[in-house]
């Protein structure tokens, strides 16, 4: 499995800034990638908010995976915006 490069908060902000501003998702910027460079920042407290409800898996994710790993995991991502 490859290791991303950029953290988890900054990934899943570029994704919520490209469903506001791309023409592939709900916004109306064909070229959107220097607009997403541009806002990914004004994304990230909706980024932790994500990652803090993703603290609780659900119940299919308990059954396929360590829990214990999974609640370290977020912990992680969640110190990163310290």
């Amino acid at each position: 499995m490859d290791v991303a490069s950029t953290s988890a908060i900054e990934r899943i902000a570029r994704v919520l800034a490209g469903l506001r501003i791309s023409t592939n998702a709900d916004g109306d910027d064909a070229h959107a990638s220097g607009a997403v460079d541009a806002t990914w920042h004004d994304f990230r407290e909706d980024a932790i908010a994500i990652l803090k409800t993703l603290r609780e898996p659900d119940a299919a994710m308990e059954r396929v995976g360590d829990i214990a790993i999974w609640s370290r995991m977020i912990a992680a991502a969640l110190d990163e915006m310290a």
